[in-house]
């Protein structure tokens, strides 16, 4: 069976060079973040990716990312535009930013026909939620249900927080192993106590360093693009409260969709530890993670040949 990875790249700066997270060196030979997620959906059995960017950096992408990684793996990209509007639907004079997430994943309707894996391009999530998640989506490949199914890879918020300042995260709610609600919080860190305190004193009353939280790798299949679509609309049905910035988010319409009870996820826990630059300040440490997994043999010094 045929299995896409899907990387949200539309974020990455117009002007590609010294300064741009998602393009900071972590292997000796030039690899990125992205490069080792490629190499870790590979070995988990994925067979294609699609990029979705800005088409106003395409050449350069492909120049410096795409047409390395094409090499090795089949890919395509699509385009994440602030006009890709359904039918009937205007750019509000004054917006001059896309529409968030969920219009980026939307990009791929018509493009990607299979099961899928949809990840950040800057986060590095490590092996086994790539292997999870893939035997989540052949496992259930043929099942029929009336209601969407979609799974996530749940970290655990220890192995997912900054040494250098506070994070946001969407910290997770689940039972019997399936997701019933995420809740996005601002200023998660861990204290000298090793407690986890936040922003939202009502959810630092019962995080703790053990949580699970979504760092927005899902798995899912084709049906829930055209889901996406139709909330899509519904989306930009509802904006006159904040026209320029309001933003249609992947993680908040999955949540609209469970309380509908259309949609179920699957919480597949993984004890990897992330690793983001969210702090000029992670990019050093960063590094030396990866120069120390390369040195104990979970990769090779060159990804690719």
């Amino acid at each position: 069976m045929k299995t896409t990875l899907v990387i949200m790249a539309a974020g990455i700066g117009s002007r590609f060079g010294q300064g741009i997270k998602q393009l900071a060196q972590m292997g000796k030979n030039g690899e990125i973040i992205m490069d080792y997620s490629v190499h870790d959906a590979r070995e988990a059995g994925f067979d294609k990716v699609v990029f979705i960017i800005r088409k106003d950096i395409e050449k350069e992408f492909n120049e410096i990312i795409g047409d390395r990684i094409s090499k090795e793996i089949e890919t395509e990209c699509v385009f994440q535009e602030m006009d890709a509007l359904p039918e009937g639907f205007t750019v509000p004079e004054g917006r001059k930013k896309p529409w968030g997430t969920g219009q980026a994943v939307l990009a791929c309707k018509g493009t990607v026909k299979e099961p899928f894996v949809i990840i950040n391009a800057d986060d590095y999530y490590g092996k086994n939620g790539f292997r999870i998640l893939h035997d989540f989506l052949v496992k259930n490949a043929d099942e029929k249900s009336d209601k969407i199914r979609l799974a996530m890879a749940a970290f655990v918020l220890k192995n997912t927080l900054s040494e250098n300042g506070a994070v946001t995260r969407g910290v997770c709610k689940e039972e019997n192993g399936r997701l019933t609600d995420i809740v996005e919080t601002t200023g998660i860190f861990q204290g000298g106590d090793g407690a986890v305190h936040c922003d939202i004193p009502e959810v630092e009353e019962w995080i703790s360093p053990d949580s699970l939280v979504s760092m927005n790798m899902w798995a899912g299949y084709p049906d829930f693009l055209d889901t996406l679509e139709e909330g899509f609309k519904e989306f930009l049905s509802n904006t006159e409260d904040d026209p320029l910035k309001k933003e249609y988010l992947l993680p908040m319409y999955i949540g609209e969709l469970m309380e509908q009870g259309r949609l179920t996820v699957d919480v597949l826990r993984t004890e990897d530890k992330w690793i983001g630059i969210t702090y000029h300040e992670d990019l050093a440490p960063a590094q030396e993670k990866f120069r120390e997994m390369i040195e104990n043999g979970y990769y090779p010094e060159k990804l690719y040949s």
